[in-house]
């Protein structure tokens, strides 16, 4: 992977950690917080939330305005169709997992896209970037809860504080879909948001960031971080 240049889109790695630890505090999109509860659900949750929320199961924290402090997070249920929106006190947390704390282990089920995570670490760990799974992949390698099943994809996070070239971005999306079983789905998550690596390898001239606010239409990622 040197040779594609990814050490020279971030030559000071320890600014890049930095960005990441700074944010340790917060809790940011795709994180994992055990503390929901069932009176924390709304009236009109249905009966697999409730159940959700008194498993102790973990929810994930979705990209929107915080609403009076309360921390934005997402349920998740048996199916594709059983997810909700919920809102968490910051006090009720009682665990946080970010998807770079996440790793594959040899007690993982036996799935494409827990092969393909296998497949592609070496890959993402010669980024120098912080990178981990999220999705159904990152729920169960989180929770212990079965979220995959064989025909899956692999949702991947990468934090990419600093600029990455559209040159870069579509040598990594060749080499990570060399290696994998499965679809990828991978976020580039910069500083103001989060765009797909298979967007910005693309040729269109504006790509589609997902911000708190709700999606843009951008050009550049990284604005701020290029002006710096």
């Amino acid at each position: 992977m040197g040779s594609l240049g990814f050490a020279a889109l971030n030559p000071t790695y320890e600014a890049q950690v930095g960005w990441v630890e700074r944010s340790e505090a917060q809790h940011r999109p795709h994180d994992l917080l055990w503390g929901l509860t069932p009176d924390a659900l709304p009236a009109e949750a249905p009966a697999w939330a409730h159940q959700v929320a008194q498993a102790g199961l973990p929810v994930v924290v979705r990209r929107a305005v915080p609403e009076t402090n309360l921390i934005p997070v997402g349920l998740r249920g048996t199916t594709r169709a059983e997810r909700m929106a919920a809102w968490l006190k910051p006090a009720a947390v009682r665990r946080q997992r970010s998807p770079e704390a996440l790793k594959i282990s040899s007690d993982c089920r036996d799935l494409p896209a827990f092969s393909s995570l296998a497949a592609i670490e070496p890959l993402l760990n010669d980024l120098g970037l912080p990178w981990g799974p999220t999705g159904a992949a990152g729920y169960e390698l989180a929770s212990g809860w079965p979220a995959l099943h064989a025909g899956s994809d692999l949702d991947l996070l990468i934090r990419c504080a600093t600029p990455l070239s559209r040159d870069q971005a579509r040598a990594l999306l060749v080499s990570l879909q060399g290696q994998a079983l499965c679809r990828l789905d991978v976020l580039l998550e910069t500083p103001l948001g989060g765009v797909a690596l298979a967007d910005w390898a693309g040729s269109a001239p504006r790509v589609l960031l997902k911000t708190a606010a709700g999606p843009r239409l951008v050009r550049d990622p990284w604005p701020e971080a290029r002006a710096a």
